[in-house]
């Protein structure tokens, strides 16, 4: 087993990355750079977090392992002893190899490729990568142009932040400047700003996950909730529209200013290729190529403009198809909440829809997710299942709110985390190691990246599901994971006391904390910053308790979801009408289409056999008049009783087209059905010989 459990590991991640970023990017539409760039940080970041329990029960053997080599063979008899008492083991060596053991020397290569590898990702590839992808260029050398130009503050305040530690490092006397401090330098700069934000983002999980698995068991705050977001979602719905109209009329006049034979032709092909396809298609029937672009003395565009418009376009018409589907998905959670709490009051026990599925569901989950199973989950298992949940995720809350408080001190040890880490190495119980390791990063990481795809800066930045995220956001959040991923798993292990510069003990270090170096460089970081700044998540989780940022924002203009307000009583209201005209909306369409596919079921038959009988070919020279005024009189006077016949057909078909090159044409289309059609554009029943069918 040693090393499979890394190699099974990394394939696992690698398929997790590959979902999430499915579930939120465009694998068809998005660049291949960009698909490549997120799903190799958000892989790496994940790894960190899956990987480090490994190293953790690593590291606590050979610690196990380097002791009894060093003690004497009495010492080594009582370990022995005390172990076999504690936990019986087949080894009389108490250092057994964990199940998941990683053969020395793998492990600090593994972490020193991954780490470089995210860092290079986040301070030097992705910001590059995002403003080449959001810029509006029409070649590689103008994207590179523009992404250079709008990076070069950026990377400038990161070598502004390396060169203070630089400086302050070669002032001291007592340091000297070598290779490994200066890259413990580097790390600690990174770590710092990591640090920082890392703090921000946990303070808010560590209350809001909880508080909204609490609020999910309240039926009635879900669709108060989900009004209020339908109400906000067609205002940015109507605003994204506007802005689609508004760019695709400067567009237009671009595409009709500027002709085949321009040499800026090329620049505006690739912006209608941008645009949608109804777009495209106005603006190309009102295209005149024949003119000559220098005939006409207008003013035409620059090329600076054109790239303008061309990121104009752009971002509208991601921001107007992301908007139309978060309605839809909206409209569909909105319809199935107001079903739920139909059903509660249900006395059959069956959960009835009020519209069905558009996709066919699969018949397994029919056959074990039946009516009845999803009458009791939705009605009577799942608000209690998400109360029990909503406890569960307080105490891990509480717990880390208490350690990262007291993590520092070390006698006696305070932090609950490092605790239950010391019990389980007492007795080398390297399964629970990792269990617990694993639960409680991945605690700390739910409630970090969580926030992070829950996050918004107005449009710039906004992670949506159903492939609705655009590159730029996607390029964000993998530079967010790379910068925020290092600094929580450092936190982490300093909870555990598994990192020797938070508990001062001469230990063997994690192969993690060794590609760190000594943050003894940086004293004041590694003593000052790193103990104390993570007490400040009392603080936050306490806003957040309170929602103090949710009502700054209010009171600022950006509306909120509070239940006491006046503000959000209002959206509510509007957002339910809205559903409510929705619904009848898609009432109507289901009832029309309902009622249509009953009158093909039952005069569908008959209409097959009257499409079959006009059909029939009948040579005109064959016929006689005699047979042709016959039929005329008998179409006359079946006419009036097959009216009501003919009534139920209009209604499984569209009307006919007129034909505006015959000479006559009647009112009724389903009358010239009964003619045949000659090759000078008129019907039999629309000849002249028929004013004299009356007579």
């Amino acid at each position: 087993m040693s090393g499979a459990a890394l190699g099974l590991e990394i394939v696992f991640v690698f398929f997790l990355a590959l979902f999430l970023l499915h579930r939120y990017g465009d694998f068809k539409k998005q660049h291949r750079l960009v698909i490549v760039g997120t799903l190799l940080a958000w892989y790496l970041c994940f790894l960190i977090v899956f990987i480090l329990p490994l190293d953790v029960s690593t590291t606590i053997y050979n610690r196990c392992k380097h002791a009894a080599a060093n003690s004497s063979p009495t010492e080594s008899s009582n370990i022995t002893g005390l172990y076999a008492a504690a936990t019986p083991v087949p080894s009389q060596h108490p250092c057994f190899k964990p199940w998941s053991y990683i053969p020395d020397g793998i492990m600090p290569i593994f972490w020193r490729v991954v780490y470089w590898t995210s860092q290079f990702l986040t301070w030097i590839l992705l910001p590059f990568m995002q403003s080449y992808a959001r810029s509006g260029g029409f070649s590689i050398t103008g994207k590179i142009k523009t992404a250079l130009i709008e990076n070069a503050i950026y990377y400038g305040t990161y070598l502004l932040i390396f060169g203070a530690f630089l400086i302050y490092v070669a002032v001291n006397p007592h340091l000297h400047l070598e290779w490994n401090q200066l890259q413990t330098i580097g790390i600690a700069a990174a770590n710092t700003w990591g640090l920082f934000l890392l703090v921000l983002l946990l303070g808010y999980g560590l209350v809001e996950i909880p508080r909204s698995y609490w609020n999910g068991a309240k039926r009635g705050y879900l669709l108060m909730k989900t009004y209020f977001k339908a109400a906000k979602l067609m205002t940015e719905k109507a605003d994204a529209e506007e802005t689609l109209e508004d760019v695709m009329e400067e567009v237009r006049k671009v595409n009709e200013s500027i002709k085949y034979n321009h040499p800026l032709r090329k620049c505006v092909d690739t912006i209608l290729k941008k645009c949608p396809i109804e777009y495209q298609e106005k603006m190309g029937r009102n295209m005149d190529d024949y003119e000559d672009f220098d005939e006409k003395h207008n003013t035409y565009p620059s090329e600076k403009s054109l790239v303008k418009l061309h990121k104009q376009v752009i971002y509208s018409v991601q921001r107007h198809r992301r908007t139309q589907v978060q309605w839809q998905i909206l409209l569909e959670q909105a319809f199935y909440l107001e079903d739920v709490a139909k059903n509660e009051t249900s006395a059959t026990c069956q959960f009835v829809h009020t519209f069905q599925s558009p996709e066919p569901e699969n018949r397994f989950i029919q056959y074990f997710y039946n009516p009845t199973v999803e009458w009791y989950w939705e009605c009577l298992l799942r608000p209690w299942f998400y109360r029990v949940l909503a406890v569960l995720l307080s105490i891990f809350s509480v717990i880390v709110v208490w350690s990262e408080c007291t993590f520092f001190s070390t006698t006696p040890v305070l932090s609950l985390f490092a605790v239950f880490i010391q019990l389980a190495e007492k007795t080398y119980n390297y399964i629970y190691i990792e269990i617990a390791c694993f639960l409680s990063i991945f605690f700390l990481s739910i409630c970090v990246y969580s926030t992070v795809f829950r996050i918004r800066v107005f449009n710039y930045y906004y992670l949506a599901s159903h492939h609705q995220t655009d590159a730029y956001s996607l390029l964000f959040s993998g530079m967010l994971f790379c910068r925020l991923t290092p600094p929580l798993c450092l936190n982490f292990l300093g909870l555990t006391h598994m990192d020797s510069s938070i508990s001062h003990q001469n230990t063997q270090p994690t192969a993690y904390t060794s590609i760190m170096g000594s943050m003894k460089v940086l004293s004041f970081i590694a003593d000052g910053f790193y103990i104390y700044y993570p007490m400040l998540v009392v603080i936050l989780c306490i806003a957040t308790y309170f929602s103090l940022g949710t009502r700054c924002l209010n009171l600022l203009g950006f509306q909120q979801f509070m239940g006491d307000n006046d503000m959000t009583s209002d959206l509510v209201d509007e957002g339910k009408e809205l559903i409510r005209r929705e619904k009848r909306k898609r009432q109507r369409q289901e009832e029309g289409e309902n009622r249509r596919r009953e009158w093909k079921e039952r005069y569908g038959h008959s209409r097959e056999d009257s499409t079959r009988n006009r059909n029939v070919h009948i040579d005109p020279k064959e016929s006689n008049f005699s047979d042709i005024s016959t039929n005329r009189s008998a179409s006359k006077y079946t006419r009036a009783n097959n009216r009501t016949e003919r009534d139920r057909i209009e209604l499984l078909q569209d009307a006919e087209p007129l034909d505006f090159n015959a000479e006559t044409f009647t009112d009724d289309p389903l009358e010239s059905e009964s003619g045949r059609y000659q090759p000078g554009g008129r019907y039999l029943s629309m000849s002249r010989s028929r004013i004299f069918d009356d007579v």
